[in-house]
């Protein structure tokens, strides 16, 4: 296999760091890796594979300059805004992990387990877009269901980390939490959210929307539809929680009036589906939880049963690694794919 000219922007942030782990154990044919950053940032070390590297300022030209390949955008939908097509210009294949593009028709929304044909069409633009993460790990365990009964809806409450935020955000909980022991947690400091993280959760994640939704709820929404090429009903309620890393959801899943579930069944297409684990013993304590799934690339389900009322309804658990499954994992396994595709590996 080639190696490939790599860079990252936004090297230095929460995600940008996870991506260089994530390289390295995935054992990514880098030949030459390019961390940039804005010209704060520019000029500090980041760490691969045991060699420190120096972070490049991100530049209009610096993708030229660095004969760059494939390009790595982490660093915020404005900077992905601003960037991205001096990458596409360069030559490069963009992969960002914003919100920027998802949602561009021309632009393929891809989690490679679920819908890999996609990613041909990266051409259009030059960008594959990574979804959002509380998406990626919700449809990786919707689609088995899809292939098995058909979905018509989706009811999904979910339990994000704060390292959702980013750096700040779980600063801010772990500052909180030194403040409650120390008697003070009521002049602690509220800025990555707008109210107490620590001892409470925050049934708001981004701006609302003028349906009611909130932004992050919508695009749960709209990024499901566009993964599956189907019209599924969705509904969201996201919820911030005073866990560091993580993201849980808790999820409904309406089929047909006709079928009727076999848990039996959804736990065997669970578990054979790539990349999702079962853990589903109620008896002995055993089901997800973020403590489980943090520093893996698995999704894991369980709590799985059938609606006491409605045939057609299963209801289950998730929790996944939002930083790693959510964000950083998928994007190497979209690079992967399009390696393995664009060269006929």
């Amino acid at each position: 296999m080639r190696k490939f000219n790599v860079a990252v922007v936004g090297a230095t942030g929460a995600v940008g760091e996870e991506l260089f782990r994530v390289l390295k154990e995935y054992n990514f044919p880098i030949n030459n890796l390019i961390p940039l950053a804005s010209s704060r940032s520019a000029g500090s070390k980041v760490e691969y594979n045991g060699k420190e590297i120096t972070v490049l300022e991100l530049t209009k030209t610096c993708f030229e300059e660095n004969e760059v390949e494939i390009a790595f955008f982490s660093a915020g939908g404005s900077v992905s805004e601003e960037y991205a097509k001096y990458a596409v210009e360069a030559g490069a294949v963009v992969i960002d992990n914003t919100s920027h593009f998802r949602m561009d028709p021309d632009v393929p929304l891809v989690v490679p387990e679920v819908n890999p044909e996609d990613i041909a069409s990266w051409k259009e633009r030059g960008i594959i877009a990574n979804p959002n993460c509380s998406t990626i790990q919700m449809v990786l365990s919707l689609k088995p269901l899809d292939e098995l009964y058909g979905i018509k809806r989706v009811d999904v409450s979910t339990y994000q980390a704060v390292s959702g935020a980013g750096k700040t955000g779980m600063e801010e909980l772990v500052k909180q939490m030194q403040d409650f022991f120390a008697f003070r947690l009521d002049e602690s400091e509220k800025k990555a959210f707008a109210h107490q993280i620590a001892l409470n959760v925050i049934p708001q994640i981004d701006v609302p929307q003028p349906n009611g939704f909130t932004k992050e709820e919508m695009k749960m929404v709209n990024e499901t539809q566009k993964i599956l090429h189907k019209e599924i009903q969705v509904a969201a309620t996201c919820v911030r929680v005073p866990v560091l890393r993580s993201h849980s959801e808790s999820i409904s899943v309406t089929f047909d009036e006709s079928v009727e579930v076999d848990v039996n069944k959804v736990r065997e297409v669970l578990e054979k589906f790539e990349d999702v684990e079962v853990i589903d013993d109620l008896q002995n304590n055993a089901y997800p939880m973020p403590i489980i799934s943090t520093d893996t690339d698995i999704t894991y389900v369980g709590r799985i049963r059938r609606d006491v009322y409605q045939q057609n309804i299963v209801h289950f658990f998730n929790v996944a690694d939002q930083v790693r499954v959510g964000a950083a994992t998928n994007a190497v396994r979209i690079a992967l794919k399009w390696i393995e595709m664009e060269n006929d590996i």
